[in-house]
């Protein structure tokens, strides 16, 4: 990691300028899970916004309504409730604009000053009264404080087990810049976008082009390379809001030294919550990464290491720790991509050691032994050199188990 960037112990709130909160407002059955979340700027500052959204054809009412408020590149704050999606219920747009008309009320700022988020089970009716009767103590929460981040990092969450929040500090212009992050996701995945919803926050003085731009060229690689389960969210968002209160010379030009080092920033934080998402998938028990090394071209590499990492056999027989590695090289096979078969090198890696599997397109005679101690870690690299190009990828992913399937078979009860 770029030396110039640490993590720190925070999230959404670590950067100047931002408050969150997040509270249990009555849409989810249990009183101890949080279901309201907001994001609000300081003072209703206004910051320049941006946000990608899911490609999917059916996608929410929240999608809609926030694609047109951020139309101007401005926000101020953010909503989100979890437990139901708002998406194919026929009062949707009308709910998803009422929820910005009444958070916009009481927090003294324009409707279109505000990103709009659902999350959980779609074609179910958003009831508003609770999400009303919650706003003012969901305001009277905001904080600045890691627990206040905190609160709204839980308040998004469905099925997760595990909260995703993350903040960086890097150095801009002589000063202290930061990116902070919340996220949920865990089963319904399958990007190509961003993940299921993901608000970013920053103190970093940009332009609403140069913000987006920076975050449409992140995702490709990071957010859009985690596939779990291989279903794309109707609700997929992931937007980001700056404060411009760092202190740096704005930046307004692709490619300049400021504009590399915020994209490089803010592709670290990307990058780790992309792997937590992974991690969280729904029933799974390990993470995979999928290293294309070598290929033609980066287009290439990223579809060979999406194949391999979708592939519900691969997903399976890592569940199973079986180095059943004819799996990977079909998987390589039908990803659309040509490739020399008789230059492809696999390896399996983990905390205990590696053991390669595969050379030169063909099958190696293995110690069972070390590859099953390999693959029963909680971490494994599939480690795929093409041997023909000099463009990589990395994919994430998870395994497949039981759980997954027992999870979403009663999902809405």
């Amino acid at each position: 990691m770029d030396s110039n960037i640490k993590f720190i112990d925070c999230g959404v709130v670590a950067p100047k300028g931002f408050s969150a909160s997040g509270i249990h407002c009555g849409l989810r059955k249990s009183k101890s899970k949080k279901d309201l979340a907001l994001i609000f700027s300081k003072d209703g500052r206004e910051c320049t916004a941006a946000a990608v959204y899911t490609q999917n054809k059916v996608y929410g009412a929240p999608i809609a309504v926030t694609r047109e408020h951020l139309q101007n590149g401005i926000a101020k704050a953010v909503i989100c409730n979890s437990g139901i999606a708002n998406t194919c219920a026929p009062d949707g747009l009308e709910k998803a604009n009422l929820m910005c008309k009444l958070t916009a009320d009481i927090l003294g700022i324009g409707e279109n000053d505000i990103i709009v988020a659902s999350t959980g089970v779609i074609g179910s009716v958003l009831p508003i009264e609770p999400i009303q009767n919650g706003l003012p103590e969901l305001k009277s929460a905001l904080g600045d404080t890691k627990e206040s981040g905190e609160d709204a990092a839980i308040a998004i969450m469905t099925t997760d087990t595990r909260k995703k929040e993350y903040a960086v500090e890097f150095i801009l212009d002589g000063k202290p810049a930061r990116i902070g992050l919340i996220a949920k996701g865990s089963g319904m995945i399958e990007p190509n976008m961003a993940t299921m919803l993901s608000f970013i926050t920053t103190d970093v003085d940009i332009s609403p082009e140069m913000l987006q731009a920076a975050l449409t060229d992140v995702i490709c690689d990071t957010f859009n390379m985690v596939s779990v389960d291989g279903d794309t969210s109707t609700n997929d968002m992931v937007s980001i809001m700056a404060s411009g209160l760092c202190g740096n010379k704005k930046i307004i030009e692709k490619n300049t030294e400021n504009y590399n080092i915020f994209k490089n920033a803010l592709y670290i934080i990307c990058e780790k919550v992309s792997r937590a998402i992974a991690f969280d998938g729904e029933g799974a028990t390990k993470l995979l990464e999928c290293k294309i090394l070598n290929a033609n071209t980066k287009q290439d590499a990223k579809k060979l290491a999406k194949s391999v990492i979708k592939s519900s056999l691969v997903k399976t027989m890592m569940f199973g720790a079986d180095a059943n590695s004819g799996r990977i090289l079909c998987a390589l096979g039908y990803s659309g991509i040509d490739f020399e078969l008789e230059k492809t090198d696999i390896k399996f890696k983990s905390a205990t050691g590696e053991i390669e599997v595969c050379k030169n397109g063909c099958i190696m005679k293995i110690d069972e032994t070390k590859a099953k101690e390999i693959l029963s870690q909680e971490i494994i690299e599939i480690i795929i050199d093409m041997q023909t190009g000099q463009e990589n990828a990395t994919a994430w992913g998870c395994d497949l188990s039981y759980e997954y399937v027992r999870i979403n078979g009663d999902y809405r009860s």
